[in-house]
């Protein structure tokens, strides 16, 4: 098995993740410093910051619905972040994020190989979400919206132009938007291009999985076929 999927089979982190600790020299094989694309096999010893890591047995898939106020890290020493919110009794992490202000639903997993097949761009995976703004909003706004907007990417240091994606409008001040992109603060950016405020964010699907049944602040076991969904 690779390092680094050997490494996000732990429930460490990401595979991305596992290649930037090998990157640091942070990981040993059989006590010597491991390289990017080493290969792992039965018995070998894998430490990470010196401590003896192991895959796990059961593989998590958690469901949250996240209320404003929490964070997405796996930072501990953050107030209110999301690992201490769930207080799942095994390490798990968030795949992709809501932002602070933003709330509904996120999934949380010890998988790592998963995270990459659901947050990969080209699969195209559709993330749905219920927006609120500060004044009405009219049909030019979700037209211009709908058809891509240059916004800034804050990651990257660039602009870029967001890809074309189903807007539709709910009522005078709220429209839910369909994302196949996950860029930083997306929404809220492009919002403020055409002058708007958003005063409210929920994510209200992921794919096929919905909020249906769970309440704001609760979470839940994904069901095999649920998970299934997710990787197909």
């Amino acid at each position: 098995m690779r390092l680094n999927n050997y490494i996000s089979s732990t429930g460490l982190c990401s595979r991305r993740e596992a290649d930037k600790l090998v990157e640091q020299g942070k990981v040993t094989i059989n006590g010597k410093v491991a390289k990017i694309g080493q290969s792992v096999e039965e018995g070998d010893s894998v430490k990470v910051n010196n401590k003896l890591i192991k895959q796990k047995k059961n593989d998590v898939y958690i469901a949250l619905n996240k209320p404003v106020g929490i964070t997405c890290t796996t930072e501990r020493h953050i107030k209110g972040n999301i690992i201490d919110y769930v207080n799942y009794p095994e390490r798990i992490f968030p795949i992709g994020r809501l932002d602070k202000p933003s709330e509904g639903l996120i999934l949380l997993t010890n998988d790592g190989n998963i995270v990459n097949k659901i947050l990969r761009e080209e699969n195209k995976h559709e993330k749905e979400y219920a927006v609120t703004v500060d004044k009405n909003i009219s049909d030019d706004f979700i037209n211009k919206m709908s058809n891509g907007v240059r916004i800034f990417n804050p990651v990257t240091n660039k602009y870029v132009t967001t890809k074309k994606c189903k807007i539709t409008k709910v009522n005078a001040r709220t429209f839910r938007i369909v994302l196949t992109q996950g860029l930083n603060r997306q929404i809220r950016r492009m919002c403020e291009v055409f002058g708007y405020s958003v005063q409210k964010l929920q994510r209200v699907r992921i794919m096929d999985l919905t909020l249906k049944g769970l309440p704001t602040g609760k979470w839940r076991q994904l069901s095999e076929k649920e998970v299934k969904g997710l990787i197909k």
